[in-house]
């Protein structure tokens, strides 16, 4: 066994700490590990260009939110059981391969604090290795029947529909935020929302919770992202383990830059940020600073704000579940998500 299961579940005691129901603890522990396992068998090829590139970004780490939610949400019935623990690996994997695809589309250097696997490997491998280990989630997934196959395949559907959507931009007379939002629920919400949903179904709690845990990690999902949107202006290189503003540079908006947009329509002291920003994205040797000036500006604390709002509207999803040490960790999950520094 590698040493990397048990950093990952060292890492996620921090949603534990709160709770006195050992018997969950260890359940959710031992169900990350079993994960953390699965994902490698899952990868392996005898290909030794295959699997190198194929392993190259489970290995080097992850905070595995959607592995979690499933065994979080498996916990208000049955618990871990192996169908959940297969879920969870596909969910894991589909998420994984689309980092690949990411990296090739934006032209990224680093992913979790390791050269990207296009600068290993090039474009085409990297994007093959993606197309791997797609097909690996669906092989997974597979032995577990008809329902779970369906939302996969409904919410592979949403990832790259919202990648689309992200890359051709708002349609005319859309409005840029909202347009923002809605590729994040497909792109991030989506397979996190997909995690709480199998692991109800599949961990046989009541269907009653469907709705519940589904639209928590939907809206979770979104306040991720927009958190990582903050944190990819105030954080370095070493702390995001990728290059901060990638998304800038390469001309994707994020909420603090669309929230400045809008300002700017109507205040001249918002508009000459926006120019002077837009200037600094402009050469390489000044995005650190154009970043700077971005993160300093309302526009980020608002951004920060919305995110919030959404862990507040996530939590709300959760109201028709029992009180208890699962509902609780449910919230902890939510003020990690928005509280985290990188």
């Amino acid at each position: 066994m590698s040493d990397h299961p048990v950093k990952l579940v060292s890492g996620a005691r921090r949603f534990f700490l709160h709770s006195d129901d050992r018997r969950l603890v260890q359940s959710m522990e031992a169900g990350l590990e079993q994960v953390e396992q699965r994902l490698m068998q899952a990868a392996a090829s005898a290909d030794a260009v295959a699997d190198a590139a194929g392993r190259y970004l489970l290995e080097a780490g992850g905070k595995r939110v959607r592995p979690l939610l499933a065994l979080l949400a498996a916990q208000l019935g049955e618990g871990a059981n192996d169908e959940v623990i297969e879920a969870a690996t596909a969910l894991e994997l589909t998420h994984v391969a689309s980092l690949y695809h990411d990296d090739v589309m934006d032209e990224a250097d680093t992913r979790r604090g390791v050269p990207s696997s296009q600068r290993v490997w090039g474009n085409n491998v990297a994007i093959l290795a993606g197309d791997i280990l797609f097909a690996r989630a669906s092989l997974v997934m597979s032995v577990l029947g008809a329902e779970a196959i369906g939302v996969q395949a409904r919410t592979f559907d949403r990832l790259c529909q919202g990648q689309l959507r992200e890359t051709l931009g708002p349609s005319e007379g859309d409005d840029p935020i909202e347009h923002y939002i809605s590729v994040l629920s497909d792109k991030t919400g989506s397979l996190i929302a997909a995690a709480g949903e199998l692991g109800v179904l599949l961990g046989k709690a009541p269907t009653s919770y469907v709705t519940a845990v589904r639209e928590f990690g939907e809206r979770i999902g979104v306040a991720f992202q927009l958190v990582d949107d903050v944190i990819d202006l105030r954080s370095s290189a070493a702390e995001l383990g990728k290059t901060p503003g990638a998304d800038l540079r390469e001309g994707v908006p994020t909420l603090p830059w669309l929230l400045l947009q809008r300002e700017a329509e109507t205040d001249a002291a918002a508009a000459q940020t926006r120019d002077e920003v837009t200037a600094l994205l402009a050469d390489d040797a000044t995005l650190e600073q154009a970043l700077a000036v971005l993160a300093a500006h309302p526009v980020t604390d608002q951004a920060l704000a919305q995110a919030r709002q959404w862990s507040i509207s996530a939590k709300a999803a959760l109201d028709p579940l029992p009180d208890g040490a699962v509902k609780s960790l449910f919230m902890q999950l939510a003020d990690y998500i928005v509280d985290r520094r990188h």
